[in-house]
């Protein structure tokens, strides 16, 4: 009986791991085509996120704008709510290989750690966006707070196995909050200089201030902005630091200002041969 019981056992145990070999396998076998078709994906989106108190909607004149410069493209608007669901709003058009996608969040509030949240939901929305679109690669742009959700994002979750980002462009980004002297470093700043091993070393970022009064757009110090070099510099490709002048460089219309379109337009969306020459 003693033989028997161990025969069986023995029997149970191959069979368990034949079983665990050929689910591994297809396991391997749905991913590895799962990340071929991503590879040969046509599609590249540009990628959008506002900053605080502002939704999904923030980007409308930028897009209409844009589409006026150049080839026009659809726009796909997701909301990211607290409990991880996602709802959406238009569509990718066929055979749109260049769409805008904004993404916003339900909890918008203005702070470190709802930075960090967002990072976490956006990384949660990018996810769900690949299954349903099968891409790699794409461009992303940050308004304020929204290029602070990005660089959290490369920092913490961002994987090349699975996203190529190309370009990086934030707008008035407050690296540092609104503090004006750069030697006082809050505690944000110190982390995501900690942490800048874990951006991409092949991104391309664009990081624009806007100044109408010699210290920044009302709202955010260019010192604060330009803070960001701290984080990216002599770290991912190449870094170039812009900063656009005049009566529409105030915080809130720095997206639709004529000298941010223009750049987003050459630099991103590649509408012009004339780039910005990089900083390093």
């Amino acid at each position: 009986m003693n033989k028997f019981l161990k025969t069986a056992g023995m029997i149970f145990l191959f069979a368990l791991l034949v079983s665990m070999l050929i689910l591994g396998r297809g396991y391997m076998n749905t991913s590895s085509k799962t990340k071929i078709r991503n590879y040969n994906s046509r599609i590249n989106p540009t990628i959008m996120l506002p900053g605080s108190e502002a939704t999904r909607e923030r980007f409308n004149g930028t897009i209409d704008s844009l589409n006026k410069m150049g080839k026009k493209h659809s726009v796909l608007k997701l909301t990211v709510h607290k409990n991880d669901n996602i709802t959406y709003s238009g569509q990718i058009a066929a055979n749109d290989v260049n769409p805008y996608i904004v993404i916003g969040f339900e909890d918008n509030s203005d702070s470190y750690a709802n930075i960090k949240r967002q990072a976490k939901w956006l990384d949660h929305a990018l996810a769900e966006l690949q299954k349903k679109y099968h891409f790699r690669d794409f461009n992303a742009i940050g308004h304020s707070n929204g290029g602070l959700d990005w660089t959290v994002y490369l920092e913490q979750y961002y994987s090349d196995e699975d996203f190529n980002m190309q370009t990086l462009m934030t707008i008035g980004t407050p690296y540092n909050f609104e503090v004006v002297n750069s030697s006082n470093r809050t505690q944000m700043l110190q982390d995501l200089i900690k942490e800048q091993d874990n951006l991409p070393d092949d991104l391309t970022v664009y990081n624009v201030a806007g100044t109408n009064n010699y210290d920044g757009d009302y709202i955010v110090p260019v010192t604060s902005v330009e803070t960001g070099k701290y984080i990216f510099q002599k770290t991912v490709d190449q870094y170039t630091q812009v900063t656009v002048t005049g009566s529409e460089a105030e915080h809130s219309d720095l997206p639709e200002n004529k000298e941010v379109l223009d750049l987003i337009s050459e630099n991103i969306l590649h509408n012009k041969s004339k780039k910005l020459k990089p900083q390093n």
